[in-house]
């Protein structure tokens, strides 16, 4: 972990996630709280499922997918992992769970498109003996053990960034949110965060939840903002993801806005990455995927062997309280720090970053 990491205070979450930090010795106590399926022993090799929610934004496929096998692969080399993803569709995830179950997976690491639709498939495998790991999303039902990063305090970190960008303008027009998508839990936590650094310091001038996170309902709805506030009163955007961002500069260039206001983001994504180094968009939140991706892993295998869940804190979803969690601290990431936080890390080599369209803001960073 690099030195601007070690620096991050995990704050304590809220809404759907209420999360208690504990002392060194809590992983012992979250681990006392156990499910059905962590009563068995199991030596040898497991099988896990692991279902992500959609394919529009890159990470999932990208970074989440290949990590979470590498680490279940470090800790058990026989394991095997039986992968789907259901493309945003609650009723194909709602089926994929039925699938894990008739194949006998051991355990399920789930991050849900519809956090509460997909309860009643949690509560199948759980009566099925499958314990279900709430992957980056806290899925509703019986769920053994949970990881994601601290929601609030991203949507925190993309406010204060966005307030920074603004300086002494921040009251000189008009803000837009583009907010995550309403079947995500964490949109609305990232939503909270925001308005808890934005409001009263900026005047919003529309807000939007953003179906399934598209690039292309963003850009729609930002279109719908210029035209009806003015391109020339637009001072700020935030934006809650990179895809969302990368629609929003899109229209934002289209409708004639210029020079381009400071736009938000998060997730790090490689477009999102080049646009923060091209001064299109200024900022987005690091997530360092690898760590959660670990916890994952320990949290699965963890259950697997019927074995304490490793954990340092506990959550609350609206259907069951003291949830064994493990929650990783984000880094707000802008061209100043891209160097030391997505290159150092590995997420990416600055070969990928610095293609010819960005060598030469590369050169200027020392990116090489």
């Amino acid at each position: 972990m690099n030195a601007t990491m070690r620096r991050v205070v995990v704050a304590t979450a809220a809404v759907t996630m209420a999360v208690s930090l504990a002392a060194c010795g809590s992983a012992k106590e979250a681990g006392d709280n156990k499910d059905k399926g962590d009563n068995k022993k199991k030596t040898g090799p497991l099988t896990i499922g692991l279902l992500l929610p959609e394919d529009q934004t890159a990470r999932y496929e990208a970074m989440d997918h290949p990590l979470i096998e590498k680490e279940i692969k470090a800790g058990c080399a026989d394991c095997k992992v039986v992968y789907a993803n259901a493309k945003s569709d609650t009723s194909v995830q709602q089926q994929q769970v039925d699938s894990m179950i008739t194949k006998k997976v051991d355990v399920i690491i789930l991050d849900s498109v519809d956090s509460k639709a997909i309860s009643s498939s949690v509560k199948k495998a759980d009566e099925a003996g499958i314990p279900v790991v709430a992957y980056d999303r806290l899925a509703e039902g019986p769920v053994s053990a949970y990881t994601s990063f601290d929601n609030e305090t991203v949507g925190k970190v993309q406010g204060e960034a966005l307030l920074k960008a603004l300086g002494s303008k921040a009251k000189s027009g008009k803000v837009v949110m583009l907010n995550g998508w309403e079947a995500d839990p964490n949109a609305a936590l990232f939503k909270k965060g925001a308005l808890s650094v934005l409001e009263g310091k900026v005047d919003i001038g529309k807000k939007y939840d953003i179906d399934r996170w598209l690039a292309d309902e963003a850009n729609k709805q930002m279109t719908g903002a210029i035209n009806s506030l003015g391109k020339d009163k637009i001072i700020g955007v935030y934006s809650a993801n990179d895809t969302m961002a990368g629609g929003a500069i899109a229209a934002l260039k289209a409708g004639g806005v210029d020079p381009l206001p400071p736009v938000t983001g998060q997730d790090a994504e490689l477009a999102g990455v080049q646009r923060v180094l091209a001064g299109t968009q200024y900022m987005s939140v690091y997530k360092p995927y690898g760590q959660e991706a670990a916890a994952a892993a320990k949290m699965a295998l963890a259950l697997g062997r019927g074995e304490k869940v490793p954990a340092e804190a506990t959550a609350d979803s609206p259907t069951k309280k003291g949830i064994p969690a493990t929650l990783i601290p984000p880094v707000s990431m802008t061209k100043d720090n891209i160097k030391d936080t997505v290159i150092k890390d590995g997420l990416y080599k600055a070969s990928d970053v610095c293609t010819a369209k960005y060598k030469a803001a590369c050169d200027q960073l020392g990116i090489k």
